[in-house]
């Protein structure tokens, strides 16, 4: 029930200015647009001051986006209440065609005071940096796979095949150093992607040193630690779980999480007629891409590899337990969906579904005493 000592404020916030609106408390309380005020923190403060003054509860929201949790942080040091909306899960009537800052303001007070948006969870600043340092790392990895892709093209247009084993190592750069062209201007162009992909490459290297220094110091580093008892799971993926899901126990239940991730099947049902199709994909696809390229690993049979086994020694007993059970129930369901035909793509999403439940509830156990 809403109490009519509170007042729903609505930001539609932007680089350089927020459009605000305010709802009163109760079924029949005043909504008014209030005018455009700058981003700067001084600005916000004057607000939040101007709106105080009335007495009531103040309550503030704003959409999800480029700009960030810091008016949040700033409301919250204030001493008031404000939610991040999800962007996605707005209400949107079919007929609107208009659409501008203090339409969204208004309509933003209005919803929040009737409970009809959803809150995102916010990380604190430690947990941001983190994310910060890992999707910067995502981002250094695309630019390396692309500049690679540069020079493969470059070498099958010019017929230079490599006949060794494994690219990218001692072996390959040094044959490629030693190519030959008809052309000194070639021979330029090569030098000049491999120094590109080797710059790429160190800032890779670089990103990943200051993911293990930032863990020092993060909270979550122990079930970060604990995710790493599982195969196919090592330090970016177990890393880049934590930072994109956050708070595990926020979710009640692994399917929970599942469809937060996007990883359950997506069903268009009505009447006696039900129909699923293929996974709805509406969580974060970085995680996604991450338990995919971990269930990958469960195509072969359950065996403890010895640098896992060196790895992971020191942790609980129930940690390496579930670890076990993990990779001795994922092996067995990729085999049995692979036998009654289905695609191994399918049956590795199948994988990392499953592989979900496993990592909520190694994440959720309790840290090592020391």
């Amino acid at each position: 029930m809403v109490d009519c000592n509170e007042m729903f404020v609505g930001m539609d916030v932007s680089k350089d200015r927020h459009a605000v609106a305010v709802t009163e408390g109760g079924r029949d309380g005043e909504v008014r647009y209030h005018g455009e005020i700058r981003s700067d923190d001084a600005c916000v403060r004057r607000l939040v001051r101007k709106l105080e003054r009335s007495g009531a509860r103040l309550r503030f929201c704003y959409e999800a986006g480029p700009t960030g949790y810091g008016l949040e942080r700033l409301i919250e040091e204030l001493g008031h209440e404000c939610a991040v909306i999800a962007p996605s899960l707005i209400p949107r009537r079919p007929g609107e065609r208009v659409k501008t800052n203090r339409r969204d303001a208004v309509k933003l007070a209005r919803l929040f005071r009737a409970g009809e948006l959803t809150e995102i969870w916010t990380p604190d600043e430690t947990h941001e940096v983190m994310r910060d340092l890992v999707r910067a790392r995502e981002a250094a990895v695309k630019d390396r796979t692309r500049k690679r892709q540069e020079i493969r093209s470059f070498l099958l247009r010019h017929g230079k095949v490599f006949l060794g084993q494994k690219t990218w190592g001692t072996k390959y750069f040094k044959w490629l150093h030693e190519l030959s062209f008809g052309w000194p201007g070639q021979t330029v162009v090569l030098h000049e992607m491999i120094v590109a992909e080797t710059q790429s490459r160190e800032r890779v290297a670089r990103l990943d040193a200051a993911i293990e220094d930032a863990l020092l110091d993060w909270p979550l580093a122990p079930a970060v630690e604990r995710l790493q008892a599982l195969r196919g799971v090592g330090l970016i993926a177990a890393v880049t779980f934590m930072v994109e899901v956050g708070d595990v126990r926020r979710f009640e239940n692994p399917r929970r999480l599942m469809a937060y991730l996007g990883l359950v099947p997506s069903e268009h049902s009505t009447g006696d007629s039900v129909r699923r199709g293929g996974i709805t994909k509406a969580g974060n696809a970085r995680v996604r891409r991450v338990l995919a390229e971990s269930a990958w690993t469960y195509r072969y049979p359950a065996r403890m590899g010895k640098e896992k086994y060196f790895a992971t020694r020191h942790l609980p007993e129930a940690v390496r337990e579930t670890a076990w059970k993990a990779q001795a129930r994922l092996t067995k369901r990729y085999r049995a969906l692979t036998a009654r035909g289905k695609r191994s793509t399918v049956a590795v999403t199948a994988v990392a579904r499953e592989l979900v439940g496993f990592m909520w509830a190694i994440a959720l156990m309790e840290p090592m005493e020391v």
